[in-house]
């Protein structure tokens, strides 16, 4: 039997910290004897499947993988001020919003490992979605992580999987 899934009890912030703090020296370690490009390409796409799965597990979770349910759960990522968004549009049919201030790209900045905010982070937006539902695709141009004045998301629904 699997344990129940406690950790949204600490936020997600603190999560990503404690996972940074694991994941930078695992990586460095591993690039001594490997290609650090090939490591860090390696680490992308498992925290992607990763998130692909929390994404499946989040719309059982909800029971319909809806725009109005993925809304909803964005207070996972913005708890303890994590993000502060300027929502731009909400319809059943589509959520987009700003992000404003990203305290994920601050934390990591903060210890030194800005280069892999984005892997660690932002890398997981896209997969997530696509594991919460086939229908809604993420769009987003630009993120504070990579240096732009804020992050834009769009999400919007699809007639069919292979739609945008």
């Amino acid at each position: 039997m699997t344990p129940p899934d406690t950790l949204n009890t600490i936020g997600v912030l603190t999560r990503r910290e404690i996972e940074a703090r694991l994941l930078a020296p695992l990586i460095d370690s591993f690039a001594q004897t490997n290609d650090r490009a090939q490591v860090i390409a390696t680490v992308r796409d498992t925290i992607a499947e990763i998130a692909r799965t929390q994404g499946a597990e989040m719309a059982r979770a909800y029971g319909e993988a809806t725009i109005a349910n993925f809304a909803d759960s964005l207070k996972l990522w913005t708890k303890d001020d994590a993000l502060v968004i300027d929502v731009i549009e909400q319809s059943p049919t589509a959520f987009g919003f700003n992000v404003t201030r990203c305290r994920y790209a601050e934390l990591y900045s903060a210890l030194g490992l800005a280069e892999l905010g984005a892997v660690f982070s932002c890398n997981r937006d896209a997969a997530l979605i696509e594991g919460f539902s086939a229908d809604i695709r993420l769009t987003r141009t630009q993120t504070i992580m990579e240096g732009a004045p804020f992050c834009d998301f769009r999400y919007r629904m699809v007639d069919s999987p292979t739609d945008g």
